[in-house]
């Protein structure tokens, strides 16, 4: 699909000297028609409240469990999954509601410029962030005596940062790549947010490095990552197949499996939008791939790793009796 707009923006190169430099761009949306923006924004306003709800739970039921068991490495990665996906929502949501109530759907060229920085520094981050926990999930699995020596809390915090360092440097490098470039046949980005692929559709001046510096930006934020998760989990599999407990293996399988839940959903329609044939791109249905992991994902996570893990629920329980009591 990135191949595509590239060759569009180089076959417009000539046209550059006519153009005028846009100062802001307008959103298109998911529709004009007003009853069904009305029922969207009823609709985003509900999972936006869900979102910062469930996060914001699971934050608070971890730091306020510190007798439990989740204070452990890995409940120390899903606090930070949560965190960032509170972010990550707060970025996209509150402009979609604006638009769905608003006749004026624009954006500042600063404004989508930030918007586009923090959106792709969240988005990298939370990349490298599953991948940490797939590796975290491996050697609780494959090691569980030494698991908590191994997973020192220094080294869960370094991973942590490394993962918001790497994911915000890859923006810094994207963003200020195709900021500079010219935007001069319209200013109308045809989705909801300011997202790489209708920008680069809007762009008269593509080169081959900045086609190169894609490429670089799906390799080490996308597949890379995901090729690390797979590889982490192929392990596992193998660690569980050689556990002759059977309650073991189900517990092993049962974590492994909400995790790997999260993995699927989020890289699957990352991977959709970002690494097809230029043949299958639909602009129109792939915003709603994009609602995915821009603000359902984010929505579904604290679920995901609650309703299906015994010690969570536990935890709340007991948090639950404990404030009953006082």
């Amino acid at each position: 699909s990135l191949q595509k707009h590239q060759e569009d923006g180089r076959g417009r190169l000539m046209a550059q000297s006519n153009c005028t430099q846009v100062t802001e761009f307008s959103l298109a949306g998911f529709t004009e028609e007003p009853v069904t923006q009305v029922n969207l924004f009823l609709l985003f306003l509900l999972t936006y409240l869900v979102t910062i709800l469930g996060n914001l739970g699971i934050i608070i039921l971890i730091r306020a469990s510190p007798h439990s068991r989740l204070h452990t490495p890995m409940y120390f990665f899903i606090g930070n999954l949560s965190f960032l996906d509170l972010w990550y929502s707060s970025v996209y949501t509150p402009k979609i509601l604006l638009n769905c109530i608003s006749e004026d759907k624009s954006i500042s060229f600063t404004g989508c410029a930030a918007q586009f920085f923090v959106s792709g520094g969240l988005a990298c981050t939370e990349c490298y962030l599953l991948a940490a926990m797939a590796y975290d999930r491996y050697v609780a699995i494959s090691n569980p005596l030494l698991y908590t020596a191994a997973m020192s809390k220094r080294l869960c915090i370094g991973l942590v940062a490394t993962s918001y360092l790497s994911g915000f440097a890859n923006s810094t490098l994207i963003t200020s790549c195709t900021f500079t470039l010219s935007f001069c046949h319209s200013n109308v980005i045809n989705d909801f947010f300011c997202d790489l692929l209708p920008l680069v559709k809007l762009s008269c001046d593509v080169t081959d490095s900045y086609q190169s510096l894609l490429y670089f930006i799906l390799t080490s934020n996308i597949i890379l990552p995901s090729t690390f998760i797979l590889v982490s989990y192929a392990s596992i599999l193998a660690v569980i197949l050689k556990m002759r407990s059977s309650e073991g293996q189900h517990k092993a399988f049962s974590t492994s499996a909400t995790h790997l839940t999260t993995v699927a959903l989020y890289y699957g329609s990352i991977l959709f939008i970002y690494a097809r044939p230029s043949s299958s791109y639909v602009l129109g249905r792939d915003k709603v791939v994009s609602v995915v992991y821009t603000v359902v994902i984010p929505m579904l996570n604290p679920f995901i790793y609650s309703l299906r893990n015994q010690e969570v629920k536990e935890a709340l329980k007991t948090l639950l009796k404990r404030q009953t009591a006082s």
